[in-house]
Parts: structure tokens; sequence; C-alpha cells
């Protein structure tokens, strides 16, 4: 038998590295997710986000919000009163987290009870945020919804 030598060391040492890091490649993937950013334009957008805040913190101040449901037809958006075609423009982004092929961003008109519904047809199973814009009387509003679609 030989007696083991530091040069059986090093090439041991050299062996289980690369041994380690060929594991990490094959075996845990998680560096190949889809990571793709929100929007393409995210810098414009990031020097215009107070608009959003102020949005945001107007549509927290309303004492009846628009709600969302959902069923086999699809998510429905629901409007109080106040809020109708006549004084209001209503638009809303659908952001898929891990596939912006799968985003849908639309203006709505509402219908006479008051809501409208993305239909099931246009979804794909998964986790969506609702980003709901709308302008009232010369006023922004914004909410957001987390969605899970089934």
């Amino acid at each position: 038998m030989k007696n083991f030598t530091w040069g059986h060391g090093i090439i041991l040492a050299l062996a289980s590295f690369i041994i380690f890091i060929l594991s990490m490649l094959f075996l845990f993937p998680n560096g190949q997710k889809n990571s793709e950013m929100v929007t393409d334009k995210y810098y414009e957008e990031e020097l215009e986000y107070q608009s959003v805040i102020d949005a945001k913190r107007r549509a927290d101040t309303i004492k009846v919000k628009p709600a969302f449901s959902q069923n086999a037809e699809g998510i429905t958006m629901t409007f109080p009163k106040n809020i109708n075609n006549a004084n209001s423009n209503i638009k809303f982004v659908l952001n898929r987290s891990d596939d912006q092929n799968l985003d849908i961003k639309r203006s709505e008109q509402l219908d006479a009870n008051q809501s409208f519904t993305i239909p099931a047809k246009v979804l794909t199973k998964g986790n969506y945020t609702l980003r709901l814009m709308w302008t009232t009387n010369k006023t922004d509003y914004r909410l957001d919804y987390d969605v899970i679609w089934k």
C-alpha cells in the first residue's frame, strides 16, 4: 500500500471542489429561473412614483372601495355608485410575476351593475397583481390587489 502524500491531498481537494461546484450547478438550477423586470421603463417610472403614492393614499381614504370577486366566469371588479362612466376613466393592469407575456392591460367601461369582468379565458392559473387605476373628477386613485387564479 502506498503512502498518502501531500500531492494526493491536493488532487483529492481539487476533485472534491469540482464535484461540489458541479453538484451546485445541476442540483440547484434556481439561477435559471425567469426573472424579468416588471416594466421596461423602470427608471422613468421610478421618477414619477410620487404620483402613484399619492393615488394610493387617496384610495385608502375613501369609505367605499372597489371590490373584486372571482368565479368561473373570471375576475369581477365592482365599483361604488358614485363612480360611473360619465365622471370616471378606469384602467387596470394584471401583472403576472413569473411571465410578462401573460400580463393584461386595458381600459374598461362599467356595465349597469357598476362593474366589469376580466374573462377567465384570458387568465392562466397562477399569481397576479391587479393594479386598478381610475380617475374620478380629475383625481387619480389606485388600489393593488393580490390575486390567485386557480
